[in-house]
C-alpha cells in the first residue's frame, strides 16, 4: 500500500526496484503504531464471525500489512494479495510465510482492464488500505469500485481505508453507482476515512 511516509517524500517512486522497496518499507514500518489500530478498526466493520472461512481480496496489498491483520481477525480466511509491484509481493510472501497455505499472490495493474480476471474470485470480502488514492485519477479509482463490486459474492463487503483529499461524497456516490446496495462512511478523520460497501443483491 505505497504512500509517501510522513516527513519524507522521494520522487520518482520505483516500486519495481527491490532496493527502493526495501528502503521504503523500513521507513513505512515506523508508522505501525498509528496504522495498526486503524486497520483493526476497519476490519471490525466486516460483518462476519471470527471463525468464518472467508475468501478475501486485498487490493493494493503492498508488503502484506493489511493481509496480516485480516488473518489475525479471521484466522480461517484465504487471502489473495493483489499488487503491481513484484518486490512488494515478494516481501509480503516473506512476511506471511507461516500462513502460505492460505495465501495467493497476483501481480497485476489496477488500470489494466483485465485485472479482475487475473485475481479470480468471487470473494466474500475485499479490503484496501491507503492504496487506491495512488491511482491519482478519480475515474480510475471509481472504475476499481465497479470491478470490486463484480468480484464480490452476494452479501459480500468492501472495506476501504484511504485518503480522500477531495472529500468522501464523490466516493460514496461512485460506490452506489458501481452497484453497492449499502454504502456508509464508518469513520472519518479528514482526509482519512473508512468506507464500507455491501453487495446485497445478486
Amino acid at each position: 500500500m505505497p504512500e509517501e511516509t510522513k516527513g519524507f517524500v522521494m520522487f520518482p517512486h520505483d516500486w519495481h526496484s527491490t532496493d527502493y522497496v526495501a528502503e521504503w518499507i523500513t521507513r513505512d514500518a515506523a508508522r505501525d503504531p498509528e496504522r495498526r489500530p486503524l486497520l483493526r478498526r476497519m476490519l471490525s466493520f466486516a460483518p462476519f464471525p471470527r471463525d468464518a472461512e472467508l475468501d478475501v481480496l486485498d487490493v493494493g496489498a503492498g508488503y502484506g500489512a493489511v493481509s496480516e491483520e485480516v488473518l489475525q481477525a479471521f484466522p480461517a480466511a484465504r487471502v489473495t494479495l493483489q499488487d503491481y509491484s513484484q518486490p512488494m509481493l515478494d516481501r509480503a510472501r516473506q512476511r506471511l510465510a507461516g500462513r502460505s497455505d492460505q495465501l495467493g499472490f497476483v501481480l497485476c495493474d489496477l488500470v489494466d482492464l483485465s485485472w479482475p480476471r487475473q485475481v479470480g474470485g468471487p470473494f466474500d470480502l475485499a479490503v484496501s488500505a491507503i492504496a487506491l488514492h495512488n491511482l491519482r485519477d478519480p475515474e480510475k479509482i471509481f472504475a476499481c469500485y465497479g470491478a470490486i463490486h463484480d468480484l464480490l459474492k452476494t452479501d459480500g463487503s468492501f472495506l476501504n481505508c484511504d485518503r480522500f483529499v477531495e472529500g468522501i461524497e464523490p466516493h460514496l456516490d461512485a460506490l452506489r453507482e458501481a452497484g453497492f446496495d449499502s454504502v456508509e462512511c464508518r469513520w472519518q478523520e479528514s482526509p482519512r476515512a473508512i468506507l464500507v460497501a455491501t453487495r446485497i443483491a445478486g
